[in-house]
């Protein structure tokens, strides 16, 4: 715990999620006094993410962690969305193919549906909405996008979720063959999180 013992809760039970976002934060030097600790660690809840917009889903998870904890909280919505689909999976990303959180799956359910897209109709971007929460009812929501294709194949071991069939505008890998800093410069989830920067500094 930092000196102050100012503590920001990072509203997610990922793992993957959670280094990832410490990267960002510490990268954007967002953290200043903050001890960032994870809502697995304060033993929060995980509330259903029932919102149908990224912003909702991510307000949702900050809201029910600083009712939890009574510490101002950060978390994050986001997915995969492409363009000939409509935007799905869109919020349904991490459930595409039924249970939460199997990558695996998700990845080949998704792959099948698109095999007979053509390499120019599949395009894609990944979308993130950061939510910060204070216990004194504040919000913010910030949100990025990460454009590119969709490759044909999973590639690449790095990442989570759909980094392997994503390949990122101005690139000729997946996101998953990128290293940490390089996805975290580009990524969705690095753009909305620098935008809340900010806000996070300037909490009281």
């Amino acid at each position: 715990m930092s000196a102050n013992g100012r503590r920001l809760v990072l509203a997610t039970h990922n793992a993957h999620k959670v280094a990832e976002l410490r990267s960002i934060l510490a990268a954007a030097d967002a953290l200043g006094a903050w001890d960032v600790i994870g809502a697995d660690e304060l033993n929060a809840p995980q509330p259903t993410e029932d919102g149908i917009t990224f912003a909702a889903n991510a307000l949702l998870k900050a809201r029910a962690c600083v009712a939890a904890t009574g510490l101002p909280a950060v978390a994050d919505d986001s997915g995969l969305c492409v363009a000939a689909m409509g935007g799905a999976p869109g919020v349904f990303s991490a459930r595409w193919a039924g249970g939460h959180g199997d990558d695996s799956a998700n990845l080949a359910l998704l792959l099948d549906q698109l095999r007979d897209l053509r390499d120019e109709d599949r395009g894609a971007w990944f979308e993130c909405a950061a939510a910060l929460v204070a216990p004194d009812g504040r919000e913010w929501v910030e949100t990025g996008r990460m454009p590119g294709r969709l490759a044909r194949q999973p590639r690449g071991r790095g990442g989570f979720g759909y980094d392997p069939i994503l390949i990122p505008d101005g690139h000729c890998v997946t996101a998953a063959e990128l290293t940490a800093e390089q996805k975290n410069a580009i990524s969705h989830r690095g753009k909305a999180f620098r935008a809340l920067a900010p806000a996070i500094l300037g909490l009281g």
